[in-house]
């Protein structure tokens, strides 16, 4: 019977997988109902607000199949009143054979009760098939629950001698269009894409989602500067282009006033740093951002921003592009600057690694390992 929980469970979590950017900050779930080893409905939460997976499953479902069936789901089903009803109320009217669970829901209105209530009433409840890949899955909806932070996703392009851009600052381009069209697929499903000003203003970058014509973004993500002395200009492309998406800037309170305002009357929003958080500027917004409920966040560097990051362990997931390109020198920029590690068994280690080449370039994709660094 495991090797069989295992693989509809399976199934549910690939169905779960496709609320990816349309669901945050909701966790995505899915949900399979099996009835003699043979499916009979599924569905998934498939849009913020919408219905949750057990109910769009159960809509599909004979109710007769449904009571002699087993009903898989990758998430505690819920047990308070949000957007939605209770899902748990749903499957106690309709009582299942079964229920197993993939995790349960730290949510503190659910954080067990849904189970409970589930046992409570005479239904059949195994909690814990494929957590681990439940956990990973939902892993930037359980950070923002335990940490009130955004899941950081940290993106460079290096040539092969590890350059960020020539003696000059000289960057574009150093990936080809095929790299570039997954980092626009990235930001097309993220809640924010933040740099520093030094990128800003050396690339004058829009930080929009460009896709292919039959593609579109799953949301609009607000475009995040960290500029202590507000030195972005209102001719920037950023802030020419409030209008296709929100654009905040973070600055010191000591940022000249007629700049901030400047910026304000342009549409973008300012973000005074307090006092107390002007040596950690990248923790206060990545925690004002949390506030805010984002739940996933684009980091695009440039080297300062992402050594700032990974000093103060922030990251948590990274791609990489490496082009087939040398352009050597010894004042060509690193990708990562900051303090960095005194020893190399205390670098940060990337798991679950994937590897792919773009045409030439090649796209190293992980995450970073919490036991290290």
């Amino acid at each position: 019977m495991e090797k069989r929980d295992r693989y509809w469970m399976g199934l549910a979590l690939e169905l779960a997988s496709r609320g990816r950017g349309r669901v945050e900050p909701n966790p995505m779930v899915g949900c399979v109902i099996v009835e003699n080893n043979e499916l009979v409905a599924s569905g998934h939460h498939s849009n913020f607000g919408g219905p949750h997976a057990e109910v769009n499953a159960i809509s599909r479902c004979d109710p007769n199949r449904l009571r002699q069936s087993t009903v898989y789901v990758t998430l505690e089903p819920c047990s308070h009143f949000g957007k939605t009803p209770p899902c748990v109320d749903l499957l106690v009217r309709h009582q299942p054979k079964r229920v197993v669970i993939a995790m349960s829901d730290p949510f503190p209105a659910v954080s067990g009760r849904g189970i409970a209530l589930l046992r409570e009433n005479s239904i059949d409840v195994d909690v814990g098939v494929l957590e681990t890949q439940a956990k990973h899955l939902n892993a930037p909806y359980l950070k923002l629950l335990s940490e009130k932070m955004p899941w950081v996703i940290a993106k460079w392009a290096m040539t092969l001698d590890g350059a960020l851009a020539t003696r000059d600052g000289d960057s574009k381009w150093i990936s080809n269009e095929m790299s570039r069209r997954v980092v626009h697929r990235i930001r097309s499903r993220v809640d924010a894409v933040l740099v520093g000003i030094g990128t800003a203003l050396a690339d004058d970058p829009l930080l929009t989602a460009r896709l292919e014509p039959s593609e579109a973004p799953l949301r609009i993500a607000s475009r995040v500067v960290l500029d202590r002395q507000c030195r972005l200009s209102p001719d920037s492309k950023l802030v020419q282009s409030v209008g296709s998406g929100p654009v905040l800037i973070a600055v010191s309170r000591f940022a000249p006033q007629d700049n901030v305002n400047k910026l304000k009357d342009a549409g973008c929003e300012i973000l005074v740093v307090p006092e107390e958080a002007e040596n950690q500027s990248l923790g206060f917004v990545l925690k004002e951002l949390g506030n805010r409920r984002f739940t996933n966040l684009l980091l695009e560097g440039g080297s300062t921003l992402l050594g700032s990051a990974f000093d103060g362990a922030w990251i948590d997931e990274v791609h990489c592009f490496i082009a087939p390109k040398i352009v050597g020198g010894h004042n060509a920029m690193r990708p990562v600057d900051g303090v960095g590690k005194a020893l190399m068994e205390q670098a940060a280690q990337l798991s679950n690694v994937q590897i792919e080449c773009l045409e030439n370039d090649v796209h190293i994709h992980g995450f970073v390992d919490r036991r290290m660094g």
